[in-house]
C-alpha cells in the first residue's frame, strides 16, 4: 500500500458547509429543484388516496412529522449545482449492477477539517451523483445511565465502544453495492437517536467520514482509498470549542473537561495510529489544495476505469426474433380498442378528442390489468339474509407509481377504479453527457414491500425508464412478482428488456408494435404522448418512456 505525505499547500476559502446527503424527512415540503432526492418513501398525505373495492379495510395511516428541517440533498458551487443524492443507472439488460461504487475512507481527530475535506472533493470531483456518510450517525443508543453520564460530560463519545459498529459496516456494504439504506439520526443536544431514519442512495462515489474511519478491520475491506486528515491539535480544539458551544449548545467548561478526559487520550491511542493503514495523508485539511487535486485526479483515474455505461444498443439487440415473454399480457384487439387506436394515433386528432379516448383506454387498461391480482374466497351475507360467495384481494394493498411526467396521466383512471389507493411518483431524466438515464425524483408512499404496486407509464419503447424504475421498487423490497407495469403502447424491444431483466414483473399494454426507429421511436407508434395530452413541446432533457423520449 503506497503511502504518501502531502506537505504542499496553497489556501483556499471555502465556508464549511455541513452538507445533509439524505432525503427529506417524512412530512416535508418538496424542493422542486432537487434532483431525484431518494429519500425514497416521503409520505403521500397531500394526495388524494382511494380505496380499490377489492382491498381489505385499513386503519388511517398516521402522520409524522419530522422535528428538524433536513438540508436540501446537494451542494451548490460558484460554477453548478452537484447533486448529492440519487442512483445513476447503474443496472444492466439483465438487471444486476454493473460496478460498485468508489468508497473514500477519511479519517482524522475530531474537528481536524473531515467535513470540509468531503465538501471539496465533491466540488472538484464534478460528477452528478455523490453520498456523504458521517459516521457520527452510527453512536450507539445510549441507556439511561450512559444518558446522565452524557449529560454531566462523562461519557467517552471517543472510544471505539461508543460506535455501532455492526449497522455501520451493514449500511455502507449496502450502500457500495447501490442498494437504498436507512441511517440514523444521532441528536447531539439530547445524546439519543432521532426516531426518524434518513434514507440515502447510492452513487458514483460515496465518501465516509468519521474520527475512527480506520479502526474496524471489516470497515477498511470496503474502503477504495484511504484519506488522513492531519491538523495541529491547538487548531482542532478551537474549533471543537466552537462547534460543541455553537451548534450543540454546551458549555465551555464541559467541552475542555471532555476535551482532555476523552478526546485528546482517545485520539493518541486509537485515531492517530491509524494512519499507518492511509493511501494518503492530507496536512492542515481542506487547505491543501494540491493533495485534493491528486486525490480527485485517483478517482476519477478509477471512475474511468469502471466505465459505468448504461448501453442502449445492448437493449435494442438482446432479443431480436425471441417469441413475446409469457408475462406479457395484451388487451383483446376489439372492435371499440381498435377504433380507439385509430383516434388517439392518428396525428390530426384534436387534443380534446386525444384525451378523451386515450383516458377511455387507461381505464380498460386498469380494470384488465386488476384481474391479474390474486383473490382470496370470501362468503358475505346478503340483504335477504342469504350467503354470496364472492372473491377479495388476497394481499395488503395496491400502490400506484407513475414514471413522471406521461405516466402521470394514467393516475385519474386508477383512482377511479380504486378507492383509496395510495399513489407515488418517479422521475428520470436524461444525461446530456452521457446519454444514460438518471433518477432524479422518487417519492413513494411509506411501507410498500408486500403492496401489489401498479407501475405507469403511457408507452414504453426501450424499456430503459421502466427498467429503472422497476429496480428502484426492488430497492424497497418490493417482491418482483407483485409488480405490474402498465402502459398504453409498448414497442417489442422494450417488452423483452423488462421481461428478460425481471422475469416475474407482469406486463400489461393494449398494443404492442413491432418496430423502434433508430431514433428509438416507437414504429407506427402514438407520438410523444406527453406533447400530445399536455399540449406542449417537452423539454430536451425529459427522459420518458413516451414514445420519442427514450433517446
Amino acid at each position: 500500500m503506497r503511502f504518501v505525505t502531502f506537505a504542499a499547500q496553497m489556501a483556499m476559502t471555502m465556508s464549511q458547509t455541513d452538507v445533509e446527503l439524505q432525503q427529506k424527512e417524512e412530512g416535508e415540503e418538496d424542493d422542486p429543484s432537487l434532483s431525484r432526492s431518494d429519500s425514497g418513501e416521503d409520505s403521500l398525505d397531500g394526495l388524494t388516496k382511494h380505496r380499490c373495492p377489492l382491498t381489505p379495510s385499513l386503519s388511517p395511516r398516521k402522520r409524522t412529522t419530522s422535528q428538524s428541517k433536513t438540508e436540501p440533498p446537494l451542494l451548490r458551487t460558484n460554477k453548478r449545482t452537484i447533486y448529492t443524492a440519487g442512483r445513476p443507472p447503474w443496472y444492466n439488460v439483465t438487471g444486476t449492477t454493473f460496478k460498485e461504487a468508489f468508497v473514500i475512507g477519511l479519517c482524522g481527530g475530531s474537528a481536524s477539517g473531515k467535513t470540509t475535506v468531503a465538501n471539496k472533493i465533491i466540488e472538484a470531483l464534478d460528477v452528478p451523483w455523490v453520498v456523504l456518510l458521517s459516521m457520527d450517525s452510527f453512536y450507539k443508543v445510549l441507556n439511561k445511565e450512559d444518558q446522565e453520564l452524557a449529560a454531566r460530560n462523562e461519557y467517552n463519545f471517543d472510544h471505539p465502544d461508543a460506535f455501532d459498529f455492526e449497522l455501520l459496516v451493514t449500511v455502507l456494504r449496502k450502500l457500495k453495492k447501490g442498494k437504498s439504506i436507512k441511517v440514523p439520526v444521532y441528536d447531539f443536544t439530547t445524546h439519543s437517536r432521532r426516531k426518524e431514519w434518513k434514507t440515502v442512495y447510492g452513487a458514483n462515489v460515496v465518501i465516509f467520514e468519521g474520527i475512527l474511519a480506520f479502526a474496524n478491520k471489516e470497515l477498511l475491506k470496503l474502503l477504495d482509498m484511504k484519506v488522513f486528515v492531519d491538523t495541529d491539535s491547538d487548531i482542532r480544539l478551537v474549533r471543537r470549542l466552537k462547534r460543541d458551544i455553537t451548534d450543540r449548545g454546551r458549555d465551555i467548561a464541559g467541552v475542555i473537561k471532555q476535551y482532555n478526559k476523552f478526546v485528546k487520550p482517545a485520539f493518541e491511542q486509537y485515531i492517530e495510529p491509524t494512519v499507518q493503514v492511509a493511501d494518503i495523508v492530507v496536512p492542515r485539511g481542506g487547505e491543501n489544495f494540491v493533495a485534493l487535486d491528486l486525490i480527485v485526479q485517483h478517482v476519477h483515474s478509477q471512475l474511468e476505469k469502471r466505465k459505468l455505461r448504461w448501453d442502449i444498443s445492448a437493449l435494442a439487440s438482446a432479443h431480436q426474433g425471441q417469441p413475446l415473454p409469457k408475462t406479457l399480457s395484451v388487451m383483446e384487439s376489439t372492435p371499440q380498442v381498435r377504433g380507439m387506436h385509430t383516434i388517439i394515433r392518428n396525428k390530426e386528432t384534436s387534443r380534446d378528442e386525444f384525451i378523451f379516448y386515450s383516458k377511455r383506454l387507461m381505464r380498460l387498461l386498469i380494470e384488465h390489468a386488476l384481474s391479474f391480482l390474486p383473490l382470496k374466497p370470501v362468503s358475505v351475507e346478503t340483504p335477504q339474509g342469504s350467503v354470496y360467495e364472492g372473491k377479495r384481494l388476497s394481499g395488503k394493498r395496491i400502490t400506484g407509481v407513475s414514471i413522471l411526467r406521461a405516466g402521470e396521466t394514467m393516475e385519474q383512471a386508477l383512482m377511479a377504479v380504486c378507492k383509496d389507493i395510495r399513489l407515488g411518483k418517479i422521475l428520470i431524466q436524461t444525461n446530456h453527457d452521457t446519454g444514460e438515464p438518471e433518477l432524479h425524483y422518487l417519492r413513494l408512499p411509506k411501507d410498500i414491500t408486500e403492496d401489489y404496486v401498479i407501475l405507469m407509464d403511457s408507452t414504453v419503447s426501450t424499456g430503459a425508464a421502466a427498467l429503472m424504475a422497476v429496480r428502484v421498487l426492488l430497492d424497497h423490497d418490493v417482491q418482483e412478482d407483485k409488480i405490474f407495469l402498465l402502459s398504453l403502447l409498448m414497442a417489442e424491444m422494450g417488452v423483452h428488456s423488462v421481461a428478460y431483466a425481471f422475469p416475474k414483473v407482469r406486463i400489461i399494454t393494449t398494443a404492442v408494435d413491432k418496430k423502434v426507429s433508430d431514433e428509438f421511436h416507437i414504429i407506427p407508434g402514438i407520438g410523444n404522448f406527453g406533447d400530445r395530452y399536455f399540449g406542449t413541446d417537452a423539454p430536451s432533457d425529459w427522459y420518458e418512456s413516451d414514445d420519442g423520449m427514450d433517446y
